[in-house]
């Protein structure tokens, strides 16, 4: 089993019983000289030959045979990374993934074993090393994301534990803040929506994008400008999604984001077919949740 493994590693297919092939080179031949010394020291036999032809197999046949494992090992290979690109890209995956990198630096090392012994440029290594990218440019996106919320946890503390209060039938931009509110501060807040235009808040309480709200418009940023801004985070796909709200809520076109119309479209669509406010900020928030993923995606591959 162990002399196996080691053909294996050295890239050698078998080619009748007990013969195993590699290409005739001053590399393979001094490989097979050691595995012949591992053998025949543990009391084993093994010939080490050169040969023209290997039975009825031809030479044609033999690179085919190499090329074809090779490119089996870059196609499992692809189908594991592609499992792992899955997983890191499902919900929650920063906080259930601390390994990430590892599983990266070992699918590093596979692929190159693989393309150590890939004599004849077999199919698929190119795919392996597009998702061998991908893969690392997740993880990256990952832990940039799981920093951007940590810091925001962290600037945000007097925001956290609270009920936020708001005017009923809520638009863009109270949808967007309640979003910003949930994912990126107090994933537990709970909202609260009031008709009386100068409700003064309770203990425990904030009032955001209303009159005397403590979150709310400030000269011509509107409320989840001003939000963002308070908890100080730096991160270009909040910053995108702010500028689209902002067109949107003060219907000034001042960033002119492409995105805008579309998201306006589907917003209004859903304050037509929502009549429940919280039900309101649930389906904006997942809209706001692929826009933000879309942004993040764009970042990584730029």
């Amino acid at each position: 089993m162990q002399t196996w493994r080691r053909l294996q590693q050295l890239g050698a297919i078998p080619v009748k019983q007990a013969v195993y092939a590699l290409p005739d080179t001053p590399e393979s031949r001094e490989d097979f000289e050691w595995l012949k010394a591992e053998i025949t020291g543990a009391g084993g036999e093994a010939t080490v030959f050169a040969a023209d032809n290997v039975d009825a197999w031809s030479d044609d046949a033999l690179v085919q045979e190499f090329k074809r494992t090779r490119e089996s090992s870059y196609k499992e290979l692809g189908r594991e990374m592609e499992r792992a690109l899955a997983a890191l890209r499902s919900p929650g995956t920063s906080r259930r993934k601390p390994n990430a990198q590892r599983v990266l630096d070992t699918f590093r090392q596979r692929l190159d074993a693989i393309a150590q012994i890939d004599f004849f440029a077999a199919p698929g290594r190119d795919r392996a090393a597009k998702l061998l990218g991908d893969l690392e440019a997740t993880i990256t996106d990952v832990a940039a994301h799981v920093a951007v919320t940590k810091a925001a946890h962290k600037s945000a503390g007097d925001y956290s534990g609270r009920t936020w209060a708001t005017r009923p039938r809520p638009g863009v931009d109270r949808m967007a803040s309640a979003w910003l509110i949930t994912r990126f501060i107090d994933p537990k807040a709970r909202f609260k929506f009031v008709s009386a235009k100068d409700y003064d808040a309770r203990p425990g309480e904030l009032r955001f994008d209303m009159f005397k709200g403590e979150v709310t418009h400030e000269g011509d940023r509107c409320s989840f400008e001003v939000l963002l801004d308070r908890i100080g985070v730096d991160d270009p796909a909040l910053r995108a999604i702010a500028d689209i709200v902002h067109d949107i809520d003060l219907k000034d076109a001042k960033f002119g984001r492409e995105q805008a119309s579309g998201i306006a479209h589907v917003i209004a669509g859903i304050c037509m077919s929502q009549a429940d406010d919280l039900a309101r900020i649930e389906r904006g928030s997942a809209v706001l949740d692929d826009t933000y993923n879309h942004f993040r995606k764009k970042r990584g591959r730029r």
